[in-house]
């Protein structure tokens, strides 16, 4: 998951080697925040401000005009709920609009988010592998893989997307452990396994790697493709 105002969410990348899981699909969806009050709540008496550490984030401007203290809460709507059984004027949530409703709250300055275009993408994870049909149609791979602790390994992992025509779309390193072997990877790439071009790429990283698991193909997007 990636929230593109606030950057990536690191914790997923982190837990998915290690979940059994799989990604099936992705979903872009265009995030709002309101900044929601007890009723009667005044926008001068909020001090205290909370919601989850990437909404935090990506109202950064309202936050400074403020000045107030923030609080993290576990997701955006707990936040709402917190400030709800709070009923303490002082104390406001950056929330989406339907949280308003939903605990009683009153909106005290709506569409809060510093950028109009505010886009979280999600994955869709599956226990089972469900590879998208190579049919021609825009398509991405996610893939972790470790390189051998070799010089210039990396360097010629990425040569082979690159002598290939495939687009790297994203590219992580996480480091294994505590030790100071190799790192491992996480890498979307534009493609399909059948590919090819990914084929090929793929045959290099391969050779250069003493780990390479198949995460997910699945269907870009229409955002992605928009963009």
């Amino acid at each position: 998951m990636t929230a593109f105002a606030a950057g990536r969410v690191a914790d997923v990348h982190h837990l998915l080697p290690e979940s059994g899981l799989f990604i099936v699909a992705e979903h872009f969806l265009a995030v709002r925040f309101d900044l929601t009050g007890v009723p009667g709540a005044t926008f001068g008496q909020v001090e205290c401000v909370r919601s989850h550490v990437h909404a935090l984030g990506q109202c950064r401007k309202v936050l400074r005009e403020g000045g107030w203290r923030t609080l993290v809460s576990e997701d955006t709507a707990g936040a709402a709920r917190e400030v709800a059984e709070l009923g303490d004027p002082r104390h406001a949530a950056l929330a989406p609009p339907a949280a308003a409703g939903l605990y009683g709250l009153e909106v005290l300055r709506a569409e809060v988010e510093d950028d109009p275009d505010n886009t979280t993408r999600f994955v869709v994870l599956s226990r089972d592998a469900a590879l998208a049909p190579h049919t021609g149609e825009p398509t991405m791979t996610s893939l972790f893989f470790s390189v051998r602790n070799i010089p210039s390994a990396l360097y010629k992992v990425l040569g082979g997307f690159a002598s290939s025509g495939v687009n790297l779309t994203k590219i992580e390193s996480y480091q294994m452990g505590a030790g100071l072997g190799a790192s491992r990877f996480y890498v979307e790439v534009e493609g399909h396994l059948d590919d090819d071009r990914v084929a090929l790429a793929l045959h290099e990283l391969r050779f250069f790697s003493t780990e390479v698991r198949i995460l997910g193909v699945y269907p870009a997007h229409p955002h992605r493709l928009a963009n």
